[in-house]
């Protein structure tokens, strides 16, 4: 892996949107920013979201790659399937594990169960 590609799941996009200084100073130095259209439309299904939370994530997003999901990519689907199977992984979190290796990026994510993973090394690239 060239560069800092960084992949993010949908909390830590909220941390990013409230300013968590850490994932800021992580993120200026990226190379390239990802994130699943799963966490976008995770974010903007928020029942509690703001005008204002949806502008702002509106310009965040204008910044960054969205991954969409292609029905004709096996490889990728296969690896979503295995996740979702083997580790038990609600779909969502199955597709944004999956897509992180996929786009060879760093995973930045505060889900629990998807950093329980990390020790298993079950995934081609860390976790943060």
């Amino acid at each position: 892996m060239n560069g800092k590609y960084y992949f993010l799941d949908t909390n830590a996009i909220i941390q990013l949107l409230k300013g968590n200084q850490q994932l800021i100073n992580i993120l200026q130095e990226a190379d390239f920013i990802t994130c699943s259209v799963i966490s976008k439309l995770e974010f903007l299904s928020f029942p509690n979201l703001s005008d204002n939370d949806a502008k702002l994530f509106d310009d965040f997003i204008k910044k960054i790659e969205i991954m969409d999901l292609l029905s004709t990519d096996k490889a990728l689907e296969q690896c979503i399937v295995t996740l979702r199977k083997d580790k038990k992984l609600k779909l969502p979190d199955a597709i944004i594990v999956a897509s992180s290796p996929y786009k060879n990026c760093i995973l930045i994510t505060a889900d629990k169960k998807i950093l329980a993973m990390k020790t298993l090394n079950s995934l081609p690239y860390p976790i943060i």
